[in-house]
């Protein structure tokens, strides 16, 4: 149980699902770990952001584990928020080795609509480079980036029949799309300082973002208020094996894979925990 033994991890959106998940998996394998969550609703977002009191039993966990928890309350949009959460943390837990650059949301039939695409490229996009950027001058050598990317960034579903309607829906899968090729560049110039950056693209993961009523309807559009009994048969079409979705704890086990020094030579990657949606869509190219 010592895989990131001595190691300080910096997670945004850490307040639960996936992000708590990475720093319960990270602590429990000698991780300290510094959490970020903004814990405000957005208007925009027709599901309830957590809450204060997550990002605290998100402290309690990691603790639990046997590790040191800095949590603070930021927005990952502003990037002065991103970096005096971290100098924080810094200031507590004295160096930094890995990065989740995790938060993210899902705003599909968001209103209005243009803050929608705003929220969701701001948090999605936006946020996951102010982490990172943030981050950057505190990396050396061994140092790993991990960020959240989504199966949906890898699957040709960008047209539309309808331009300009759920202008959320349609910035979630740009702004996955767009991290991946940021990541994908920062790797090829980061390795020549040892430093490693990755993407985990998950497919539909048994969150809070998954399980709501926005998400329901993307699935169940005939319907004006699907429930999770509606939609949950139709997760599975995202999926080769026959699943509706994964859960957190997969997700993290490739986390801690990419912040591990197993993975000291793994960068660039584009990693998928899908189930085998990538393999529904595409060929075998190289």
């Amino acid at each position: 149980m010592s895989r990131v033994q001595g190691k300080v991890a910096f997670i945004s959106g850490a307040a639960r699902g996936q992000g708590r998940s990475h720093a319960v998996r990270l602590a429990e394998e000698g991780a300290d770990i510094i959490a970020m969550d903004f814990c405000t609703d957005l208007a925009a977002v027709n599901y309830p952001m957590a809450r204060p009191e997550d990002l605290e039993e998100t402290a309690r966990l990691v603790e639990k584990a046997g590790q040191r928890a800095v949590v603070i309350e930021a927005d990952v949009r502003e990037r002065a928020q991103v970096i005096s959460a971290l100098d924080t943390g810094l200031a507590e837990l004295g160096k930094l080795d890995i990065v989740v650059a995790n938060a993210g949301i899902a705003a599909m039939t968001g209103e209005p609509a243009l803050q929608a695409w705003c929220d969701t490229i701001d948090t999605n996009l936006g946020g996951v480079i102010n982490v990172v950027q943030a981050a950057l001058p505190h990396l050396s050598e061994g140092a790993s980036i991990i960020a959240t990317g989504s199966t949906a960034a890898l699957m040709d579903i960008s047209k539309t029949d309808s331009p300009g309607q759920d202008l959320g829906g349609v910035a979630y899968p740009l702004a996955k799309r767009m991290l991946s090729q940021y990541v994908h560049t920062l790797a090829l110039h980061v390795a020549p300082r040892s430093i490693r950056a990755n993407v985990v693209h998950p497919t539909n993961c048994n969150t809070d973002m998954l399980q709501s009523e926005p998400m329901y309807k993307a699935f169940r559009p005939d319907l004006e208020h699907p429930a999770r009994e509606d939609a949950e048969p139709l997760f599975a079409f995202m999926q080769a094996m026959p699943i509706p979705y994964v859960e957190p704890a997969d997700i993290s086990n490739m986390v801690l894979f990419l912040a591990s020094d197993e993975s000291r030579y793994v960068t660039g990657m584009q990693m998928r925990v899908d189930g085998g949606g990538y393999l529904k869509w595409y060929d075998y190219h190289v």
